[in-house]
């Protein structure tokens, strides 16, 4: 059975640049998996905080992971440089699913690419609730599809 290609640069509308640390290569010298599954999170949340559509402690919507992924193409391993590219793959009324990759330096081919699903819920009760429309909206400016 073939895998399918590697994700390029040019799906992902939002870019976010991260420094790999000496503690993320694990005994086997590259970056261990569960550094790749933060560096999804943190993605998702700066494009989230940068586009004004979180407030970490106020906002009385807010997004809880459901579920994530990950498949792992090429090693990474501390000096490198990353970016984590990240595009909605789909909008749905209260959950919305992120494609994420992960990109070694200037490697136009990511290496490692996953996805990431919020639900959106009431803060005070936790139930499912529509996203609200100014995430929407923004979130429709990155989806892959736009």
């Amino acid at each position: 059975m073939s895998r399918p290609a590697p994700p390029s640069r040019a799906e992902f509308r939002y870019f976010l640049p991260i420094t790999t640390r000496w503690m993320d290569n694990d005994a086997y010298g590259h970056v261990n998996n569960v550094v790749y599954y933060s560096w999804i999170d943190t993605a998702v949340n700066r494009f989230l905080l940068d586009h004004r559509l979180l407030e970490i402690g106020t906002s009385p919507t807010v997004g809880i992971v459901a579920e994530t992924g990950c498949r792992y193409l090429s090693q990474i391993a501390y000096p490198d440089e990353v970016t984590v590219g990240l595009a909605v793959a789909k909008l749905g009324r209260s959950s919305v699913r992120y494609a994420v990759a992960i990109f070694r330096a200037d490697d136009e081919q990511a290496s490692a690419e996953g996805h990431f699903v919020h639900v959106y819920v009431d803060r005070a009760t936790m139930r499912p609730v529509p996203i609200p429309d100014h995430v929407r909206a923004e979130m429709e400016k990155i989806h892959a599809s736009g």
